[in-house]
């Protein structure tokens, strides 16, 4: 039998906006654009993170400007 593999489709890169951990010890990172706050610190240990880039996968946030909502539920 002859079993091929498909190629596979090559996903379209770009250099991406991260916030990157500044703790040596951690590798936590996040795109700028699914972050909640404009200098956020790590989820993973809790140090502040520094505005770099990454090579990535292209991705297409939906939810807009995250930073710009309003946090909370508003109660009228």
């Amino acid at each position: 039998m002859n079993y091929r593999k498909k190629p596979l489709e090559e996903v379209p890169e770009e250099n991406t906006a991260i916030w990157a951990c500044t703790n040596d010890g951690c590798n936590g990172w996040m795109r700028d654009n699914f972050a909640f706050e404009h200098a956020p610190s790590c989820r993973l240990c809790h140090s502040p993170m520094e505005r770099s880039m990454k090579m990535l996968p292209q991705l297409l946030n939906s939810n807009g400007d995250l930073k710009s909502l309003k946090k909370g539920i508003s109660i009228t």
